[in-house]
């Protein structure tokens, strides 16, 4: 395996990685705010459950760019 195939490895796990680490920091901040609110005003589930998503998609849009990291270095 060539330092270009390393390369490619690393920046695909990069680009999975860190977005999902960040991910998992601000669901563990928005989570117990989102819990405590929900425990006096009931009414705000709907935005509650939107701001545990929105993080979310930082993940996926990292494992799509992974994706595309990989299938550009097999060509």
């Amino acid at each position: 395996m060539g330092y270009e195939t390393f390369g490619l490895y690393l920046s695909a796990a990069l680009a999975i990685g860190i977005p999902a680490l960040a991910t998992g920091w601000a669901q563990s901040r928005i989570g117990p705010a989102a819990a405590a609110t929900l425990a006096e005003r009931p009414e705000l589930t709907v935005t509650a459950v939107l701001l545990i998503a929105i993080p979310e998609t930082v993940a996926i849009l990292g494992f799509v760019v992974a994706v595309l990291i990989l299938m550009q270095g097999g060509g």
